[in-house]
């Protein structure tokens, strides 16, 4: 079978919810990303044969097949087609696994996976409350609430199921998104984003500005602080503070064949090793990472602590303490500069930007292997595993 090699991935700067990205159109900052990456790498626009676009929330700014409007709003010609795709918190890093099983397969030489999700201007679930609203009914059909009967699937609830069958305290919660925030600050600091961002043009009160630096980053975040935010439920454990923050960005990675390296002068920044999606229980939802990480490492003939570094999104931080306990990771290999309760968690493009940032990581630090996971709505996961070039 063909090989699938990463040649680059980059990512906007997370911006807050009517933050400093809510001023452009989710369509213009897919363009601009997508325009970052072929300048970036070079590649001819013409050969690019499929956009693969994760966006979970396809509606209103986002509707239209937002990824082929994103694709025309962009430098690349009108010949490249695009589709996009919902798996939900995952949807990007699936559009990861589609290009490289299209490259795989030989199907196709030249994809970009990519996602996009302005969460200020198409608010999470609001394209089925809009619909329920006008009462054009529920996504639970009668078949699926005969199975499920009276469960509303939450991912707020199923966070919440993880930190009880752990065993996890409130002040470990409150601990591990501090470190979050802190490690987030520490590579903000050291510059470690710098090749991984795409700077975006934005209008600001003062004027024109870029947008460079991931703006949920608490640069003054303290155990105190975090600790003092209300739960999300009176007889919860979790909180704003230990959860992943809403956000707008997007990001994209460029996927090609050998050929394709030879034909276009490219330099490949990883080779894909390992695909895997598992699925699991619906309700608890959020703990499928454990087990499809279990089969990513048998499939792929490793062990964890072959691994070098880990990007494990922090939906909400009981979801990789419980993968840490789990699997017996080394914590110190764990999201290294930062995860999601800090840096923010953009839905359909969380997939592309965790691996723009897990590969910048490897990159700086001379390692070799990642592993890459993400928790996704209906209970499924996604797993890559890559082996730096």
């Amino acid at each position: 079978m063909a090989t699938a090699y990463i040649v680059d991935a980059v990512r906007t700067a997370g911006g807050r919810r009517n933050g400093r990205l809510a001023g452009v159109h989710p369509v213009d900052l897919g363009a601009r990303t997508l325009d970052a990456l072929v300048a970036r790498t070079g590649i001819d626009p013409t050969a690019i044969n499929d956009v693969i676009m994760g966006c979970v929330s396809q509606g209103g700014q986002q509707a239209g097949q937002v990824g082929r409007n994103i694709v025309l709003a962009s430098s690349l010609p009108e010949s490249v087609p695009a589709v996009t795709i919902d798996r939900q918190c995952g949807s990007s890093q699936q559009a990861i696994q589609f290009a490289a099983q299209a490259v795989m397969s030989g199907t196709q030489d030249v994809v970009i996976a990519a996602g996009i999700e302005s969460m200020t201007r198409v608010p999470m679930g609001s394209t089925a409350i809009f619909h329920m609203k006008e009462g054009l009914g529920n996504y639970k059909s009668p078949q699926l609430e005969e199975k499920y009967p009276g469960i509303m699937f939450s991912q707020f609830m199923g966070a919440e199921m993880i930190v009880k069958k752990h065993g996890f305290t409130k002040d470990q919660l409150d601990a591990f998104a501090l470190s979050s925030h802190l490690k987030a600050i520490a590579a903000t600091q050291a510059n470690a984003f710098a090749g991984e961002i795409v700077p975006i043009a934005i209008e600001t009160a003062d004027g024109p500005a870029m947008h460079t630096v991931d703006e949920g980053i608490r640069f003054d975040a303290s155990l105190e602080s975090i600790a003092g935010v209300k739960l999300l439920s009176p007889d919860g454990s979790l909180t704003a503070a230990s959860s992943s923050q809403i956000c707008d960005g997007a990001s994209a990675a460029l996927i090609v064949s050998e050929a394709a390296l030879k034909a276009h002068g490219l330099t490949p920044l990883a080779r894909i090793h390992n695909l895997t999606v598992t699925a699991g229980d619906p309700v608890i939802m959020l703990e499928d990472p454990l087990f499809a990480t279990d089969r990513a490492l048998q499939r792929a003939g490793m062990k964890i602590g072959d691994i070098d570094l880990f990007e494990v999104n922090e939906a909400f931080a009981s979801v990789p303490m419980a993968w840490l306990k789990h699997t017996g990771a080394d914590p110190d290999k764990l999201n290294v500069n930062g995860g999601a309760i800090a840096l923010g968690h953009p839905l359909g493009a969380s997939g592309t930007k965790l691996m723009s940032t897990l590969l910048h990581a490897l990159k700086a630090r001379g390692l070799k292997w990642g592993l890459q996971t993400m928790c996704e709505g209906g209970g499924v996961a996604n797993v890559t595993i890559v082996e730096m070039m």
